[in-house]
């Protein structure tokens, strides 16, 4: 039958309209092999387990690409309060006042635990260091000023001391790490407050303290000061050899940091979410270590892009499933089956 203009042109037309749906198949194939892309900030003392989680679940799921800047506790919330990241680490829990703020409503959700440690620089002095309770607070009070002093002494019997300054090492950036630290400074020296000393994520430390931002920039600091000592998660110094103290915990006995003396801090029963911080400011065992901290992930209620929100729901239930071991190695202290369970529902994690 002989071709008529008509039917030229609707042979041209259809061929167009397959041309475009081959072309629009296409394209929505491979805008859906791109990776989801999710952004977090935040504490840099769980730092080092997330870049492990998340080089870890890259492998498992190769669709969703997770990012992470370890810039402090404060400093993380405010990106999330800014949305210019989908999350945010932090080692205490977001105020009410900050809460307010985020458009899309805020979920806490704790995700590991570890051990804030004193890493300290004394060259000649192999032997363990022991600091007594009223010791350390005063150290970082700003009081004892040498680390010949008599009451450190007192507590090392056989150890000889240089004749050296101390020299304190504290953050500079708004630290979760540092608001624990100074609270349970406040906890065990009740005059820390009347002396002026502040406790939050960024106080006024005495005159001469040496300031780095990070736990990396801390521990960096200590390596190459002679006489220095400050605060970090116990992971840092782990990894870099460094000494720390062997801190006297409320019952009197000193500890030093290990899974072991970690988890005890954490024994007892889970309390209610809200109230995790608050059980571990001055633990109460014989065998625990004194000074440890949960930290958390804070998340939206809801994300205007539900595909993200299931995304990141389903990385942090697979850290709480599958990645509280991958901390161990690190100097984390794996959550407690009762905490992991509150961590879920607060989630909302699938299956519960």
């Amino acid at each position: 039958m002989p071709l008529t203009r008509s039917t030229t042109l609707t042979s041209v037309a259809a061929a167009l309209w397959l041309a475009l749906l081959s072309a629009s198949a296409e394209a929505q194939a491979i805008k859906s092999s791109e990776p989801m892309v999710l952004r977090g900030a935040g504490s840099t003392f769980a730092s080092l387990l997330y870049k492990k989680w998340i080089e870890t679940y890259r492998k498992n799921d190769p669709n969703v690409l997770i990012t992470y800047d370890a810039v402090g506790s404060g400093e993380g919330i405010a990106r999330f309060i800014a949305e210019t990241v989908d999350f945010a680490g932090s080692d205490v829990l977001m105020s009410d006042a900050e809460m307010a703020k985020v458009r899309n409503g805020a979920i806490m959700v704790p995700t590991t635990a570890g051990m804030i440690v004193l890493p300290y620089n004394l060259p000649g002095v192999k032997a363990e260091v022991r600091l007594p309770r009223d010791v350390y607070a005063d150290i970082f009070a700003g009081v004892i000023k040498r680390w010949d002093d008599t009451r450190i002494r007192d507590a090392n019997p056989g150890v000889t001391f240089p004749r050296i300054d101390i020299v304190l090492v504290a953050r500079q950036d708004t630290s979760g790490t540092t608001s624990v630290f100074t609270q349970h400074l406040a906890a065990i020296k009740p005059t820390w407050r009347e002396m002026g000393l502040g406790v939050g994520k960024l106080i006024q430390w005495s005159a001469g303290t040496m300031l780095a931002s990070g736990s990396e920039g801390v521990v960096a600091r200590i390596k190459i000061a002679e006489g220095a000592i400050g605060y970090v998660e116990y992971g840092f110094p782990k990894r870099l050899g460094l000494a720390v103290a062997a801190l006297q915990n409320k019952s009197g006995k000193y500890v030093t940091p290990s899974a072991g003396s970690g988890q005890l801090a954490l024994t007892g029963g889970a309390p209610p979410l809200k109230e995790l911080d608050a059980s571990v400011v001055d633990p109460a065992g014989p065998a625990a270590y004194p000074i440890v901290s949960y930290s958390w992930i804070a998340i939206n209620k809801k994300y205007p892009d539900d595909a993200k929100g299931t995304a990141i729901r389903e990385f942090i239930d697979w850290g709480l499933s599958h990645g509280q071991d991958d901390g161990v190695d690190l100097g984390y202290v794996p959550l407690a089956a009762g905490v992991i369970s509150m961590s879920k529902h607060a989630l909302g994690a699938p299956g519960l």
